[in-house]
């Protein structure tokens, strides 16, 4: 259910104070500090005024299991001091850590309304690494978007996942891409056999590498990004090309230098790395979840391949038309993308 029409939005005005709580911030690299990170600019380029409180104002541990991730150490008072020193117009509370928990608190305690984004599937994280079941996972996850006044995701196929979890008040938000940054050209010469089948993003247990690792396929495998299992998997596949973390040009330059995009979470609510190579006019192979099943929707022409079979993907992905590719990814854009997240926000008060 769409809360437009049963409750205020923010309503039109020169300039908002937007305040955005998040415990994913930088120096983590990955789609939920890009897209908020991008979102924020957007919306100061319109004339707002934005304010991200993350975990880098407070101590911090390493989160177990995922050192690379930092968690807030009793971040209560502290957090409540600068929310109201900054006097938003609206609060946003992007994820369900500690300072996630900590603003939901003082907005509930004090009656000021928010709104939430469901951008990671933490019971499934959790499963992967503990073996613990998602249902409680889920459960609580939905009383914690549920005092919200509504909940942002990236695609249709997640909004139907979560109303059929009892979910409710569910808005959707799309996502953008860099089309300056990420272009066909100039592309990486990889001094490599072909075909080039391209992984990009966090090599973590939960975004399936292996899947893609083990696929008999001809030319060669290439994975680019950091994370907690980097080590092991170059101890594993040797025959694999494991650049480590590109940002930048550097990065447009790898998605365009390959053949094939080879996705293979299971887990992923969208995927910014999908656009990424859409828009370097390199197609995508994906299992069919969500993420891919939604982004390659409804594209004129073929610009990749989703299938239960990630090999027949990848090898079906080769005979995409690679401009068709750049064009689908056109469709997305990042000031589209902090539109409407502005205009799911609500009035702090009513």
């Amino acid at each position: 259910m769409d809360l437009a029409g049963v409750i205020d939005v923010l309503p039109p005005a020169p300039s908002h104070r937007i305040l955005i709580v998040t415990d994913a911030w930088k120096p983590q690299v990955n789609g939920v500090v890009r897209t908020l990170t991008t979102v924020a600019d957007e919306l100061r380029a319109m004339g707002h005024v934005v304010e991200i409180i993350g975990p880098d104002r407070f101590r911090t541990m390493p989160c177990p299991t995922y050192p690379d991730i930092a968690l807030s150490l009793l971040p209560r008072r502290r957090l409540v001091r600068m929310i109201e020193d900054f006097r938003p117009d609206a609060l946003h509370i992007a994820t369900e850590g500690p300072l996630g928990l900590a603003a939901r608190s003082w907005a509930k305690r004090t009656g000021f309304a928010f709104t939430t984004a469901f951008h990671t599937r933490f019971a499934e994280y959790i499963n992967a690494r503990t073996r613990l079941p998602v249902r409680p996972i889920y459960a609580w996850m939905r009383r914690f978007h549920g005092a919200s006044q509504g909940t942002m995701v990236a695609t249709q196929s997640l909004r139907d996942e979560l109303a059929s979890r009892g979910f409710q008040n569910i808005r959707s938000w799309s996502r953008g891409v860099d089309l300056d940054l990420f272009k066909p050209f100039p592309r990486e010469e990889w001094d490599l056999p072909r075909p080039i089948f391209i992984y990009v993003g966090r090599v973590a247990v939960e975004k399936n590498i292996g899947a893609f690792l083990d696929l008999d396929l001809p030319g060669s495998k290439v994975v680019v990004g950091g994370g907690p299992q980097l080590s092991s998997l170059r101890r594993e596949y040797p025959n694999v090309t494991f650049t480590g973390p590109r940002h930048g040009e550097p990065l447009a330059r790898a998605y365009a230098g390959a053949d094939v995009f080879v996705f293979p979470s299971l887990t992923d609510t969208f995927g910014l790395v999908l656009l990424e190579s859409l828009a370097c006019g390199t197609p995508v192979a994906a299992f069919p979840v969500t993420g891919p099943k939604d982004v390659l929707a409804d594209a004129e022409g073929k610009i990749g391949s989703v299938n239960a079979d990630l090999r027949a993907a990848a090898l079906d992905a080769l005979t995409a038309d690679r401009r068709a590719c750049r064009v689908h990814a056109e469709r997305y854009s990042w000031r589209a993308c902090a539109e409407t997240f502005l205009s799911h926000l609500v009035p702090l008060m009513g």
